[in-house]
């Protein structure tokens, strides 16, 4: 059967390094963006490059209508899907919730939880056995800041995350006699661009002495996580969450 992954937020950090490590073991990628469109699209020539079926696909994932298309244009052009990884979502600048807006907390929600909501809906709609489908795994990526808080910076995207965590495990349990597997990674420190999008590009550096092994994660290292979590040898996980965190 043709593996075929969806990898929403695809076109930068730990979705563009997954796409290179799916494409490379066989998958056929469709690498959503939001507005990237010439990373996403950079991304996408260097795995055809290689021989690899890739595909950009544009689409605001917090859009429900957006999302029916982007999974309708999936279909059409690598086929139905078999692997779907949620990482798409936003960080806000830091700040306390004493300054916090309700515009800012429902735009991270809407962008970190109505998304992965949505993007579940449609992939267990064309995987599940019951429906003809041929079942399947989904990856959520959550964060540490699940469990941490982020107290002072972004606890709304942490809250947001422990709302991801929570679809994980009854989403897996939902869906789990239709073949289909649901799995969450929750990456720590991850020298990623998001950080620049809370205002501090190096947060990482400043912050790795903290880190049980005093350095930040590469999204090559979440990117295996989430391929051997999508792979038949973790055929009998679901409901499970895979910390990558260096020890925190």
């Amino acid at each position: 059967m043709k593996k075929v992954a969806l990898i929403t937020g695809g076109g930068r950090g730990i979705g563009a390094a997954t796409a290179r490590y799916l494409a490379n073991h066989g998958y056929a990628v469709g690498v959503n963006y939001k507005q990237n469109k010439q990373a996403a699209e950079l991304l996408v020539s260097e795995l055809q490059a290689k021989g690899c079926e890739a595909i950009a696909i544009q689409a605001d994932v917090s859009i429900e209508s957006e999302v029916v298309e982007l999974f309708s244009t999936l279909d059409r052009e690598l086929g139905r899907i078999t692997a779907l990884v949620n990482n798409a979502g936003i960080l806000m600048p830091q700040m306390k919730i004493t300054d916090m807006t309700a515009e800012r907390i429902n735009k991270v929600l809407t962008n970190n939880v109505t998304s992965y909501f949505l993007c579940c809906r449609e992939a267990v709609r064309r995987m599940s056995i019951s429906a003809g489908g041929y079942g399947g795994a989904i990856v959520n990526v959550s964060s540490a800041a699940s469990r941490i808080g982020a107290p002072g910076e972004y606890v709304d995207y942490a809250a947001s995350k422990g709302a991801v965590d929570t679809l994980t495990t009854g989403l897996s349990v939902e869906v789990a006699s239709d073949s289909i597997r649901v799995n969450c990674v929750r990456p720590g420190f991850i020298y990623t661009d998001m950080h620049a999008d809370g205002g501090e590009p190096d947060r990482v550096k400043r912050l790795a002495s903290k880190i049980p092994m005093e350095r930040g994660g590469e999204p090559e290292e979440v990117a295996a996580a989430i391929a051997w979590l999508l792979s038949d040898e973790a055929s009998y996980v679901t409901g499970t969450f895979m910390d990558l965190a260096g020890g925190r």
